[in-house]
This record gives C-alpha cells, structure tokens and sequence, in this order.
C-alpha cells in the first residue's frame, strides 16, 4: 500500500516505472470493433495524471483485437497462424498510433515503437532509447508484438516489462471485469473474486490471468501484476496510489 506523502496530497506510489497491457477489445466502439474516442481520450488524461502529477513511467502495450483476432481468425478461415498473427501485430500499430493522438492531444509527449519496422510512422523498438524516452518524462507505446508470429501481447507485455526495468505490470480488463476470479464472473453468479493470488496459482488452476507464457516469465522475472478493470474513472491512479484494487498476482 502507498505511504501518504508528507504535504498529505498523495500517497507514494508503490512502483515508479510499470507497463500498462490494454487490450485492443477495451478500445473498442460498442459494435466490439475500431475505435471509441471516449475510451481513448479516458485512458489519455489517467495517463497523463498519473505521469505528471504521480511522476510514474509509463510504457504501454496495445493488443489489437478490436481490428483482427489472429488465432480465431486462422482456426476458423485456415489462414496460416503466423500470417495471421503478423496482422494482428499490424492492428496494435493502429491501436498504438490512435492513443498517441490521444496523449498528445492531451498534452503528454509520447514515443510509439514498433517491433514490426515502419520508419515513416513509428520509431523501430530499440531498448535503449526506449528506457531514454521514459527517463525524459514521455510515455512509450509498444506496438507490434514481439515481431514474432506465435507470441501475444501479454507475452510482449511480461517480456518488455523485463527489458525496461518495470516494476510492476498493470493488466487492463474490461466490461465491468474488475480482477481475477474463481471463474468467469459473466457465466457464474458464485465466482469470487481474489486480493492477491500467486503465480503458481494462476498456472495450477488455468485461471485467464495472461496467458500462460507470460505468466511464468512474470514469475521467473518476479514481477508484480495487477489484474483491475481498465475503463472505471480513476481506477490507473488508485493502482499507482496503491490502493486495494483489482487482484495482485505475485
């Protein structure tokens, strides 16, 4: 939990750098697909709250399911998995880019680096510069995946999180989906919710935290996840304030 700052404006946040995994379903219209500029303008101001009034770093990791689903969509078309998935990595730029608009517009500077190598809208993914930028206060997109087929973006997550020295990861979830549960909450009126679970719990019980990879590289790695529900007003601030929200996984 934060400790409350001596002025008693704000308690200390509990992690000073954390990747932030977005899903592109929460960024989504309510058709479930392109993009809702309510959503995105939303997440932009906690984002730019937290950066500058918490001094939080922020990377963030975009998925792109709101444009395209790469498993689904080669299990049920018999597309190849790994064109598919290399759609998909094309869909998180869009994603990616669409944000950036957003923060900037909302006056907070940002960098979208992308592992799929698009030089005329996107900077390439270079660790180095990446850890640069956050160090001169700007939030940093990563789009693309890894750049491999096969990988997802909870996987990028978990892996880029290592590679910049996060902290903690911070998990979006959405409609109205507000941490980790015994079961599907949507399907089953009886499933709890957990405080804190452990890594290994996780794996043992199958339970859709990230996926599976992810998690045990989070555990190999020893790093945090908060698993809260991304779209509620205030909710970036009360994890970055440590306050009790969503589920820790550790």
């Amino acid at each position: 939990m934060g400790e409350a700052s001596p002025d008693g404006r704000a308690p200390t946040p509990p992690w000073k750098r954390v990747v932030l995994k977005v899903s592109g379903e929460a960024l989504a219209s309510p058709s479930g697909f392109g993009l809702d500029t309510d959503i995105l303008d939303q997440l932009a101001s906690e984002l730019v709250d937290v950066r500058q009034n918490l001094g939080v770093d922020i990377a963030v990791v975009v998925g792109g399911g709101n444009f395209w689903r790469g498993l689904p969509a080669a299990a049920s078309s018999g597309m190849d998995r790994a064109q598919a998935d290399y759609i998909g990595m094309i869909a998180t730029v869009m994603n990616g880019l669409a944000l950036q608009d957003a923060l900037e517009r909302a006056g907070q500077p940002t960098r979208v680096q992308t592992a799929v190598e698009m030089p005329k809208i996107a900077e390439p993914y270079i660790r180095r510069r990446a850890i640069r930028h956050l160090e001169k206060g700007r939030v940093v997109i990563f789009a693309g995946g890894t750049g491999n087929p096969f990988f997802t973006t909870d996987t990028t997550a978990a892996l880029r999180a290592a590679e910049i020295d996060a902290e903690a990861i911070l998990k979006g979830t959405h409609s109205g989906v507000d941490g980790v549960y015994s079961a599907d909450p949507k399907e089953d009126p009886d499933a709890t919710r957990y405080d804190e679970i452990s890594y290994i719990e996780v794996i043992n019980l199958g339970l859709k935290v990230m996926d599976s990879t992810a998690i045990t590289f989070c555990m190999d790695n020893r790093i945090p996840i908060v698993v809260f529900d991304v779209l509620a007003k205030g909710n970036v601030r009360s994890v970055l304030e440590g306050r009790r929200v969503g589920t820790l996984v550790g």
